[in-house]
């Protein structure tokens, strides 16, 4: 067994070897690239924030660089131009995405719309998605679920917070948020807050997968750059993983199970999967529960953190900058008045709010590095060889502080997005991505987020806790959070008191 083992080792070993004589000499007219060490390559490299890490490596090698993570080959863009070029002229050959440990059991075998390579399985997900999810028709269908769960998080927030401030931590209550408001559109289920319909055992069980659904972002196995590490579970990501997904599964088709009980129950008539189960009667290959199960996973870990996480980014941008704060409230109560609530449907007659939520995107894109994409042949970029099975990565978060592009970069300036000079602008950032494989939920998102923005400033006052400017910097993950939790000082404003009961 030890001999097995050992030279299994000696041979992962002469193999990274001659892989590195290989990688670094098989090609010509490669991107840039800085020194590689022998076997890690650029691994040394890894600090984060990945982002940060990868913007100074770029302002030194070149908007287009070449990086060797171990056996894999990564190409980093960092300019729109270029980034424009991938997702158009290469856009079908960069459709794919990489084979990685995490998105081969998260991603249920790399059959999710996120993580299946481009073909006709990928287009048939795709269409199923923005049919019988994102559809502008499905979105109105569960207007209701988005507007009561916003309006539970005010009654939450007012709670001793009539005639004087009270402190507030919104990380939290904005997590909750977005869970609660798509478990109910895919499920017909809350789990946090009050009014959880449904017994406490379930609701803590399913909290809990959630909460390791929200922190899977900051897996990372090292295993799929050395192929060495893949002998031996060194730091237990492997067994986490794993049961990971068979907790997710259970879940999940747990859920599908409940509702092929309840079939005709009223309260789940509308969600998601009731939907779904009554299109498999008919089409049963096309949606199937493993098809099903894949898209809830999706749902659940690309729809929920980005929105709450860019919410909390926007509050800390204009607590920092209060006479932005004061700007969008004094649009909300010019163009909404006093005397009803701000509606999902009020947002697109906003446009200063929109432009607090698009440069929000821009200076804190809760996506930096936007998804993984994989070369399937050969390819220029920027005049240079970008090789088949190369992992490209787009440094939007570079993009969107590039001074070639935005004026005083690092400012958070709502107003370049005003009036006509603005569309132009809106061209310039890719928090959702490019080509093919763009966020199909970017409207649900907008959505949430511009009806909670609306009725977080309609509704109360905001303070700092101090006078100390909100601490800024990000924390570890592909989502970006807040290194620092956001805790706000909070008030009713009088003129809404009316609208906002005390109980």
């Amino acid at each position: 067994m030890e001999n097995t083992i050992l030279g299994a080792i000696l041979f992962t070993v002469l193999s990274l070897v001659v892989l590195y004589f290989f990688l670094t000499r098989e090609h010509k007219n490669l991107p840039p690239s800085p020194p590689p060490l022998p076997i890690i390559g650029h691994l040394h490299h890894l600090k984060l924030p990945l982002h940060r890490t990868l913007h100074g490596l770029s302002s030194k090698y070149g908007p287009v660089m070449t990086l060797r993570f171990g056996a894999r080959r990564i190409v980093v863009v960092s300019s729109l131009p270029l980034a424009e070029e991938c997702f158009t002229k290469n856009d079908i050959v960069l459709a794919h995405r990489p084979k990685l440990f995490i998105s081969e059991h998260l991603g249920y075998n790399y059959t999710t719309i996120v993580t299946a390579s481009y073909g006709d399985r990928w287009r048939n997900l795709r269409k199923i998605a923005t049919i019988e999810v994102f559809s502008s028709h499905r979105l109105n269908m569960l207007s209701h679920v988005r507007r009561d769960e916003i309006w539970q998080l005010m009654l939450r927030l007012a709670r001793g917070g009539f005639g004087s401030h009270h402190r507030v931590e919104l990380k939290t209550l904005l997590s909750e948020l977005t869970f609660n408001i798509m478990m109910r559109m895919i499920a017909g289920k809350r789990y946090y807050g009050e009014g959880v319909n449904v017994d406490e055992a379930e609701a803590r069980e399913a909290r809990g997968v959630i909460k390791q659904i929200a922190g899977q972002g900051g897996i990372r196995h090292l295993g799929d750059f050395l192929p060495i590490l893949k002998l031996v579970d060194y730091d237990g990501v492997m067994k986490r993983v794993v049961q990971l997904k068979e907790k997710i599964d259970v879940f999940i088709q747990g859920l599908i199970d409940e509702h092929r009980r309840k079939k005709g129950d009223p309260e789940l008539a509308d969600s998601m999967i009731s939907h779904l189960l009554r299109r498999q009667e008919s089409q049963p290959e096309d949606y199937s529960d493993f098809m099903i199960k894949g898209l809830v996973i999706v749902l659940l870990i690309a729809g929920t953190d980005t929105s709450s996480l860019t919410l909390e980014w926007i509050m800390a941008n204009l607590l920092n900058n209060p006479e932005k704060l004061k700007k969008a409230q004094e649009e909300i109560d010019s163009v909404i008045g006093s005397d009803r609530l701000v509606e999902e449907s009020d947002v697109s007659k906003l446009p200063y709010l929109q432009c607090v939520i698009f440069e929000t995107l821009r200076l804190n894109t809760t996506a930096p590095l936007l998804v993984p994409h994989a070369s399937s042949a050969d390819c220029t970029i920027g005049g240079y060889l970008v090789p088949r099975d190369t992992i490209l990565l787009v440094n939007a978060w570079a993009i969107h502080r590039d001074p070639e592009l935005w004026e005083d970069p690092l400012r958070f300036k709502p107003e370049r997005f005003e009036g006509s000079g603005g569309e132009k602008q809106h061209k310039l950032i890719l928090p959702f991505g490019l080509g093919r494989r763009a966020c199909p939920g970017a409207h649900l998102a907008q959505r949430v987020m511009g009806s909670t923005l609306g009725l977080l400033i309609q509704c109360f006052d905001w303070k700092r806790v101090s006078e100390e400017e909100i601490d800024m910097r990000e924390g570890p993950g592909t989502t970006m959070p807040k290194v620092v939790p956001l805790e706000l000082l909070c008030k009713v404003r009088p003129s809404m008191e009316k609208l906002v009961p005390k109980d």
